[in-house]
């Protein structure tokens, strides 16, 4: 699962956003995990990179600013993934060894489950 703070040098709440909004782009952004060998794909530390630089970029503008104690807001919203960062999220999906994988808990068969796909059961 990626978290805010792998995103260094990205403020907190957008950081949050970020990886919300990356989500909804490519829903297998919490099951991504980097191989083991120095070959093996990483996945995770290139949705990292990828969100970091898009957190760091000057796409997003800036919705309040404060000069006392230094206090600046940034607006995200869908303009701030290029088609580029949508298709490069999505292509790491296809890199993950759990994509196409079904998530979550599913009932034991039973008669009622058996009427409705009858070819499963």
């Amino acid at each position: 699962m990626i978290k805010p703070a792998d995103l260094t040098g990205v403020n907190d709440d957008l950081a949050r956003t970020l990886i919300v909004m990356a989500r909804t782009i490519a829903p297998c952004l919490d099951s991504l995990e980097d191989g083991e060998g120095e070959d093996d794909p990483k996945p995770r530390s290139e949705a990292i990179s990828i969100l970091k630089v898009i957190g760091k970029s000057r796409r997003r503008g800036i919705k309040y600013q404060q000069t006392g104690p230094a206090r600046v807001e940034y607006t995200v919203d869908a303009s701030a993934f290029t088609a580029e960062d949508r298709a490069a999220l999505r292509s790491l999906c296809a890199v993950s060894t759990t994509a196409g994988l079904p998530v979550g808990s599913f009932p034991k068969p039973s008669r009622a489950v058996s009427r409705l796909f009858p070819e499963e059961c």
